[in-house]
C-alpha cells in the first residue's frame, strides 16, 4: 500500500517574509506585474514569486536590480522593515569541508 507524502513546508525567516511583502507592495505601487518586473530585473518570474512569498533569499545585487526597476532605493526598500527581528531562526548548515594539505615545497 502506498501512501502519499507531502513535501515539507518551507519556513521563511521573519525578515525574508517581510522583505517579500515589501517588494510586492513596491511592485503594486509601480503598477508592474511579476512577469514585467522579472523581465526588467533579468530574473525568472517564478523567482519573483518565491521572493514575494518569503521562500527565496535574493542576493544584494538582485535586490539592487529589483529596486532599480521599481524606482526605489535599497534604503527605501528596507526602511519599513526596521522593527523586524534579525534574530536567527534556526541552525544553519556548517561548512565541514577541510582544506587540502599543500605540500611545503609548493609554499614560498
Amino acid at each position: 500500500m502506498t501512501t502519499s507524502r507531502k513535501p515539507p513546508q518551507a519556513r521563511s525567516a521573519p525578515i525574508t517574509a517581510a522583505l517579500g511583502q515589501r517588494i510586492k507592495q513596491c511592485r503594486h505601487a509601480a503598477d508592474k506585474s511579476q512577469e514585467t518586473l522579472a523581465f526588467e530585473a533579468q530574473v525568472d518570474r517564478t523567482y519573483i514569486s518565491a521572493i514575494e512569498r518569503g521562500l527565496a533569499n535574493p542576493s544584494v545585487e538582485t535586490l539592487a536590480n529589483i529596486c532599480h526597476c521599481l524606482g526605489v532605493t535599497l534604503s527605501e526598500l528596507f526602511a519599513p522593515l526596521d522593527k523586524i527581528s534579525l534574530k536567527p531562526t534556526g541552525t544553519r548548515r556548517a561548512n565541514t569541508a577541510e582544506p587540502p594539505q599543500i605540500p611545503r615545497s609548493r609554499l614560498r
